[in-house]
């Protein structure tokens, strides 16, 4: 017998499978970033990555249809995989080589407040609430913390890592908001291949420009990295972004990061027990103040801190 579930019921269910997809694999994704980096370049392992998610799902979508992309905004798709798979991950990548996975990942948890300003200046033109500007300026304060005390976190990062983080961050913010406006529901799947592909691309030539080939020895990358990156194409990729760009045509951007709250503690945990990271009392107070600073900003709409109205009954103020 044949038990069918109501269309509101799978939605549900959808989405919390895709909430649990962004929660905790890409919160493992730092780690495995971290193992692949170790004896392979960054850009050539990101490239690797999603040039080989991409083919793929290329050759998924093509054995459903004759035509996989057709009907895709493909310049949408190829800005939105520049700014996604090639800026947002390949910058996090190349920063990973001076700054742990734990720390790169708290950063990272900036991501809504730069998606909110972002939103505010050039896209929806929303004013964010003072709830939501308290919470900006409580997660920037954390992630000033992290910057200005960094060395004493995570020993000689460069500055230059921090610029590639923050380049990435707000690559990622853009591409996330452009994405949601260009990807419809129906396209989920052949939008998502097409920017990895995209993506791919941008990185394999970032790893040109950065003379990345000429030091490249295939005999010296070790199994644990070649796995990594098998655990990042299927994981993090063919999964994660799929999961990720299902629920932007579904649910608000700023409901869908709402993984960032989670992201850095499962990074933070991982990267202690596996990598042997420390984690500082400085580290644990930057994380708290851009955990709760984020939090008051993916919340804004429920105002945490407004009083209730004087004229409504008291059986009313919950």
């Amino acid at each position: 017998m044949n038990i069918r579930l109501p269309t509101s019921v799978s939605l549900s269910l959808g989405v919390l499978i895709a909430f649990a997809g962004i929660y905790i694999i890409w919160g493992t994704t730092y780690l495995a970033i971290a193992i692949a980096i170790q004896t392979l370049p960054p850009f050539i392992s990101g490239a690797m990555r999603f040039l080989l998610a991409g083919v793929l799902m290329a050759v998924w979508l093509r054995m459903r249809s004759p035509r996989p992309f057709a009907g895709v905004n493909l310049p949408a798709a190829a800005l939105c995989g520049v700014l996604l798979a090639g800026i947002g991950n390949g910058f996090v990548i190349w920063a990973q080589q001076g700054i742990p996975s734990g720390i790169t990942a708290l950063i990272v948890a900036a991501m809504p407040v730069t998606v909110l300003v972002l939103d505010w200046a050039w896209f929806s033109r929303r004013a964010p609430t003072r709830q939501g500007l308290l919470g900006t300026a409580i997660a920037l304060a954390g992630v000033t913390t992290i910057v200005l005390h960094t060395r004493t976190i995570s020993g000689e990062a460069s500055p230059l890592h921090l610029l590639a983080l923050i380049i990435a961050v707000v690559g990622w913010s853009f591409g996330t908001l452009l994405q949601k406006r260009a990807a419809g529901k129906d396209q989920v799947f052949s939008f998502t291949g097409a920017q990895m592909l995209f993506g791919g691309l941008f990185q394999l030539a970032l790893s040109v420009f950065d003379g990345e080939w000429a030091r490249f020895d295939p005999a010296s990358v070790s199994t644990a990295s070649w796995l990594a990156v098998g655990y990042l194409v299927v994981f993090g990729s063919l999964i994660g972004l799929n999961c990720y760009l299902w629920l932007l045509t579904r649910v608000s951007a700023a409901k869908v990061t709402t993984y960032a709250l989670v992201n850095p503690v499962v990074a933070l945990i991982l990267g202690a027990l596996v990598l042997h990271e420390e984690i500082t009392s400085v580290a644990v107070i930057a994380t708290l103040l851009v955990l709760f600073g984020v939090s008051l900003v993916l919340f804004q709409d429920r105002l945490l801190f407004q009083r209730p109205p004087k004229n409504l009954p008291a059986a009313e103020c919950k």
